[in-house]
């Protein structure tokens, strides 16, 4: 379990210092973007209300989408004590990790903050996204597919 908290802090904290250096430091969040390595690379600043791409951003479900988080992230913990190693920790702290880094934009700011934008080879990524949605993407695909090699056997 300490393995997996300490993977959990380290998303969280590179998370908030990447939010905060883009979207604080930087200003994004009133200039809005910022072109780094166009078109692979850019800053755009997205207000994400909802779950994944804004899916029912029109509702306000801020404090219940921060509830479910919580809730989530300590289920995962739960599940994921029995995992034995780094590679396993490093799984289940990004997912919670980054969840309770999305949790403290909702808190913060009402939304969850979303600054990278990719693209490539003439297509054009309309979405943003940020360290966290990353982790979370993936913590999710890692257990997907190694959970059951992740379990002590009892």
């Amino acid at each position: 379990m300490k393995r997996i908290l300490a993977m959990s802090i380290g998303i969280f904290v590179f998370d908030q210092i990447t939010k905060f250096f883009v979207v604080e430091f930087w200003d994004l969040k009133n200039i809005e973007r910022i072109d780094v390595f166009p078109p692979f690379l850019n800053f755009r600043m997205a207000w994400n209300e909802g779950i994944n791409f804004g899916l029912f951003g029109d509702f306000d479900l801020r404090w219940f989408l921060i509830a479910i988080s919580i809730v989530i992230s300590i289920w995962v913990l739960w599940w994921g004590r029995n995992f034995t190693g780094w590679f396993g920790a490093f799984l289940v702290g990004c997912i919670v990790g980054g969840a309770l880094g999305n949790t403290v934009d909702r808190v913060v700011y009402g939304a969850v903050a979303d600054f990278l934008n990719m693209s490539c080879c003439g297509w054009r990524n309309p979405y943003s996204f940020n360290v966290a949605d990353i982790a979370i993407f993936v913590g999710a695909f890692g257990l997907v597919l190694f959970s059951e090699k992740l379990h002590r056997k009892a």
